[in-house]
């Protein structure tokens, strides 16, 4: 009964006194809102995005028999990189030569990238090559610029849209746009509440101990969830085209190699020619010379006589990811890219990826996030558990009025609007779904009240 007049009360007038009560009404409602509508979303993200954590370990094991090679005998030197990708084109004739990437040290393989026809989008067909017999030890289909082979492309793929395609990444970006939301108004709603904590209660009961944990999880928890949101968003269809736009705009983009602009590796044709049969050691060396390390990929030009690019493959800290344009004829270094030389907003853009994708810190990168999503996971388990434990048939009255965010002041309702347009220009499904959610919060309090 007391819930029932408590949502027949008229929203209170605005006043000062009343400006923090409305206002954390409101993100109660949003909190609310979200933990229900939009967390599905967050559970499929953090589930997936758990097993993509598990994914490059689980590569190794899967597609271990082609990744490694038999240690070769002490004091063998590896054979000319010329021979390896002889061995891979006789093996494998049909395609033509995209990339090369040597073995970066003993018992690993050497991977000759083909462009072929039927393959996916930003898929390549990799040949494994035995770097001291010259052995193909097997054929996988490599996916993007990672080199991903099948089973953590598909985890990939699964994480990003499910595999169903473009309508699939709209679940992601829902999710991903949401997620800082969620994040930062459960902070807010903490730092409101009389008994806060930086640990669960360990005497709390019932509702108080599901909201102390949810509480505390979720505040330990707040900058990592951050940092997906925003770097999740980078991939997105919509929110990502505005993010490109806004790097651009700011002069944040990554710079291209001078030397290379207007050839890429991966275009039909680029490897019949007699760029084909160039001496790859000797492009190697000039690398070397400019100071590239491995792990390395040679990306053969788009024609031949073009230069072909040698960049560093190595994401983890310290970063090595400078290219160097090296002309097959004379072999020397034509023009270089450095790491070091890009913008800050590029470099950061490179980090936050790296970091997303489990690669920035190896290992202890990917346990992170794994640890990330569990507790993902269980934030948005314990939130259903409250929703639950509070049910109306329980008798627990509401902590909030439907609509009764509408005391606040106008100021107050004014900046909220203006954000929530901002945010919702750069981020188009959190602006239509959080208008879709006022509305429906708005329509819901005044059929109660009419009721």
């Amino acid at each position: 009964m007391t819930s029932d007049v408590r949502e027949l009360q008229p929203a209170p007038q605005r006043s000062p006194s009343t400006a923090w009560p409305a206002t954390r009404a409101l993100l109660l409602r949003l909190h609310f809102y979200a933990g229900i509508l939009v967390a599905p979303f967050l559970l499929v993200a953090a589930t997936t995005g758990l097993l993509y954590a598990a994914s490059f370990q689980l590569e190794k094991v899967v597609h271990a028999h082609e990744l490694t090679a038999p240690p070769p005998p002490a004091g063998q030197a590896p054979l000319p990189l010329a021979r390896q990708i002889a061995a891979a084109r006789q093996a494998h004739p049909q395609g033509t030569i995209g990339a090369v990437r040597p073995a970066s040290e003993p018992g690993e393989t050497t991977q000759v990238l083909l462009d072929a026809e039927g393959l996916p989008e930003s898929t390549r067909l990799a040949v494994f090559v035995d770097p001291y017999t010259g052995q193909v030890r097997g054929v996988l289909p490599s996916y993007g610029s990672s080199g991903a082979l099948p089973v953590r492309a598909w985890i990939s793929g699964f994480h990003r849209h499910l595999h169903l395609g473009e309508p699939g990444r709209l679940y992601s970006e829902l999710a991903a746009g949401w997620l800082w939301v969620v994040a930062l108004g459960g902070v807010v709603l903490w730092l409101s509440h009389r008994r806060r904590t930086l640990r669960p209660g360990r005497k709390a009961q019932g509702l108080r101990r599901t909201l102390s944990w949810h509480g505390s999880v979720g505040l330990w928890i707040t900058v990592g969830l951050l940092f997906l949101s925003a770097t999740g968003l980078t991939w997105s269809s919509y929110a990502g085209a505005n993010v490109d736009k806004l790097q651009t705009a700011l002069g944040w983009s990554t710079p291209s190699l001078p030397a290379t602009t207007g050839g890429h590796a991966g275009h039909a044709g680029h490897g019949d020619g007699p760029a084909a049969e160039v001496d790859a050691d000797r492009i190697v060396r000039a690398a070397a010379g400019a100071g590239l390390s491995g792990p390395l990929e040679i990306a053969w030009p788009a024609k031949a006589g073009g230069a072909f690019t040698v960049k560093e493959m190595d994401r983890q800290v310290p970063q090595r990811n400078d290219q160097v344009a090296v002309d097959p004829g004379s072999g020397q270094v034509t023009g270089e890219l450095r790491f070091d030389d890009f913008p800050l907003g590029a470099k950061l853009t490179r980090w936050g990826i790296d970091g997303h994708m489990g690669v920035l810190f190896g290992l202890a990168n990917q346990i992170v996030l794994a640890a990330l999503a569990l507790s993902l996971i269980t934030m948005i388990i314990l939130g259903y558990r409250m929703w639950w434990q509070r049910r109306p048939t329980r008798g627990f009255a509401a902590p909030y009025a439907r609509g009764g965010w509408r005391a606040a002041p106008v100021p107050v309702l004014l900046a909220v609007g203006v954000a929530a347009i901002a945010v919702g220009v750069l981020v188009p499904l959190l602006g239509i779904s959080l208008l879709a959610f006022l509305v429906v919060d708005v329509v819901l309090g005044r059929v109660k009240s009419r009721s």
